[in-house]
């Protein structure tokens, strides 16, 4: 199969890798003159959640191929979209008229209405998700990161031929896939449960700083909880998310469990040190877009308005 991975970036690298090592033929296309930046080799290193409970670290130099343009002839069965999501449609609409039938995975934060968000593209052809992997490039251009086993993936929109086409992909490579009703909802639910951890690291000085931190995480679930008039006011059914929502529902003790956790598991720890820089674009634009909706819903966000004058 014949996959395009937009970009080099982390989980397009570390997705990328691993449907090209189980089989599939995968390009990256990346911006003008950055092939000759990038190189066609990468090295990471990575805790793969698929090889074993707790994960396995894990060192390889892989080859990629980085492409700077392509045409509407390269017939590919499968685009992944993993960018920030304020830059999601600046890239779709630079694909869309050069991917012909290809179906699309969008695999990451969503905040904007999700079709809205990847129009001109139809529904039958678009799937949402979100990925667990994370993780930064170091001055060597070595990716340090964590893999979980599993990917989430929702059950509605794309035609159910392209559902199983992403579904049987991500399999063959070792993952698991967790199916998600309400993807909507759930990418809404895990933007503010972002805004709650990068508002934390804003303030911590960086999410790995947060790493044993029982305080620092409390402060990132009560922010988050803050946040969860702002879903019901755009009509999602919190009900069907109870477990999502249970970090923010019992944040001291889920604070000192995950803080447990971060210490002790490596994978756990490396997840959270993946997104160290909480000043980055895409953090500062789920910190904005959020409070821009709850201000325009009037709802107040007392906690990341405080964070907000710290920016």
């Amino acid at each position: 199969m014949r996959i395009l991975m937009l970009g080099r970036g982390v989980v397009a690298t570390i997705y990328g890798q691993a449907l090209q090592q189980s089989g599939h033929h995968v390009d990256h296309l990346v911006r003008p003159g950055r092939a000759a930046e990038y190189g066609d080799t990468v090295q990471t290193d990575v805790i793969d959640g698929r090889r074993g409970p707790l994960g396995r670290r894990t060192r390889s130099t892989s080859t990629t191929r980085l492409l700077e343009s392509i045409g509407t002839d390269d017939a590919y069965d499968l685009v992944v979209l993993s960018v920030g999501h304020h830059r999601l449609q600046e890239a779709v609409a630079t694909l869309a008229p050069r991917i012909g039938d290809a179906t699309v995975l969008v695999l990451g934060n969503v905040w904007d209405e999700p079709l809205a968000a990847v129009a001109p593209l139809t529904a039958d052809r678009v799937l949402f998700g979100f990925p667990g992997a994370g993780g930064g490039f170091d001055a060597d251009g070595v990716l340090h990161g964590a893999v979980l086993r599993s990917i989430r993936l929702g059950t509605t929109g794309a035609a159910p031929d392209r559902r199983e086409l992403v579904r049987s992909v991500f399999q063959r490579a070792g993952f698991t896939v967790q199916d998600e009703d309400d993807i909507r909802g759930w990418l809404w639910l895990h933007f503010v449960l972002d805004a709650g951890m990068f508002s934390a690291a804003l303030r911590s000085g960086g999410m790995a700083t947060m790493i044993g931190d029982r305080h620092a995480l409390r402060d990132a679930f009560l922010t988050g909880r803050e946040l969860l008039p702002v879903l019901e006011a755009r009509g999602v059914d919190l009900s069907r998310h109870r477990s999502s929502t249970l970090p923010v529902r019992r944040p001291v003790t889920t604070a000192t469990l995950v803080a447990a956790a971060t210490a002790l598991v490596p994978i756990a720890r490396a997840s959270l040190a993946a997104h160290d820089d909480p000043a980055a674009a895409e953090p500062l634009a789920v910190l904005e877009d959020v409070r821009r909706t709850a201000g325009a819903l009037g709802i107040p966000t007392p906690r990341l308005d405080r964070t907000a004058r710290r920016v």
